[in-house]
Formats: C-alpha cells, structure tokens, sequence
C-alpha cells in the first residue's frame, strides 16, 4: 500500500514505502529486519549450492574459507539489528546445515564439536561477539553508574 504527499520544498512526490534499504540492511516501517532476513535467505540457499559442489574437489581449508566467503559474511551483515529477531532459529538451523556439508554429516548429528573443531562461532556467539565490539568501539556512546 502507497500512499503519495506532496512536500513544501520544490513540491517532491514522496511516496510511502512498506520497506527500504539502508546501508544493506532491509527495514520495514516498523523497524523489523524480517524483509532483511527472507532476502538474505536466497543467498543462504546458494551459498549451500555452492559449499555442496565444490565439496568434493576441495580441501577441507580451502571449503572453510568458501564457507566464511559465501556463507558467514552474509550472515554476519548486520547481526547487530537483526540477531535477536524470531528468525535467528531459522538462520542458525541454516548454519548448522551448513557445517553438515562441509563436514559430511547428516542433519540429526550434533554440531558442537563440529563448530569448535572448525573455529566458528555458531550463530548466538557471533551476535554476543558483534554487540559487544560494537559496545566497546563505542563506549563513549554509553553511561557508566561508577561514581568517583
């Protein structure tokens, strides 16, 4: 649903929008991220594609650094807005899918000896990581309840 108004300054049509995209980050009129995550969801899917094509001609290095490339940094993008949200179970269980591939295990086994013996931070602890690098390059944003 548009709406269209007309501004005092130069008479601009300005319409209403339902989303936009700022800086890579795809937000709604409400401030939520779940435009962001289905459409970041696609690149997921491909990044799968691409782990599971490549798997049997590469090494296991080799896929880890495909898997940060195409995988953990379209994750990662913007974790700080959106990494609370409902949908964080559903890109964490896309995660772990794609720890199975690059492992070769199946869907039932467990992940957390595979996270730790491939050092990467599941979902969870790369959201707790992000805002708290983000809290200490900005700590000058913040209030202290020390009294001197």
């Amino acid at each position: 649903m548009s709406i269209n108004l007309k501004t005092g300054l130069n008479n601009n049509l300005i319409t209403n929008s339902s989303y936009t995209k700022f800086l890579g980050l795809t937000m709604d009129c409400k401030l939520s991220c779940n435009k962001h995550i289905d459409l970041f969801m696609t690149k997921l899917c491909m990044a799968f594609y691409k782990i599971r094509n490549v798997k049997t001609y590469m090494s296991a290095s080799a896929l880890k650094i495909i898997c940060h490339a195409f995988f953990h940094l379209v994750m990662s993008y913007g974790i700080i807005f959106w990494g609370n949200s409902s949908h964080s179970s559903t890109i964490f269980c896309m995660q772990k899918k794609a720890i199975w591939i690059m492992e070769g295990y199946g869907n039932r086994d467990s992940c957390r000896n595979l996270f730790k013996k491939l050092k990467i931070l599941p979902l969870t602890s790369q959201y707790l990581l992000s805002l708290l690098m983000f809290v200490v390059q900005n700590k000058n944003l913040f209030l202290t309840n020390i009294t001197n």
